[in-house]
């Protein structure tokens, strides 16, 4: 499995299981799709980047930016505010559990953005997820 789908599986997991997310967005509506109807709400888990820390020769340390989308169909942005900061908390409670192949040696929210959509119906958070990992196998 590559590295940036066990941060996804990892990443999904623990938002289902921290009820600081789970009282705002249901733990179906966590998803990693891009298809209409939209969910509302919904956190849809986006675009990865990964990077080669460059600390090692081996080559087995990577530094995985993963972006989350939270959607929710309201004029403020008091739900994306709530949610995004649930995200936070969740990722406080310690290291991912990435499997037998990786290490997950931090993980932690580097940004958050909150926005209102151009329809002006619904208010979307984008956060920004860094994970450092050590590949083991």
């Amino acid at each position: 499995m590559s590295v940036d789908l066990a941060i996804q599986i990892a990443l999904r997991a623990r938002f289902i299981s921290t009820p600081d997310i789970t009282q705002f967005v249901p733990a179906d509506f966590i998803v990693d799709r891009s298809s209409l109807p939209p969910l509302d709400p919904s956190i849809v888990l986006g675009e990865v980047q990964i990077v080669d820390e460059g600390t090692s020769i081996k080559r087995d340390r990577v530094r995985v930016y993963s972006t989350v989308h939270i959607w929710k169909r309201e004029e403020s942005l008091s739900t994306v505010r709530q949610v995004g900061w649930g995200i936070r908390a969740a990722l406080r409670r310690g290291p991912l559990d990435l499997g037998a192949s990786y290490q997950c040696a931090d993980c932690f929210v580097s940004s958050q953005r909150n926005l209102r959509d151009p329809d002006g119906l619904t208010a979307h958070g984008v956060v920004t997820i860094e994970t450092f990992v050590k590949v083991l196998a």
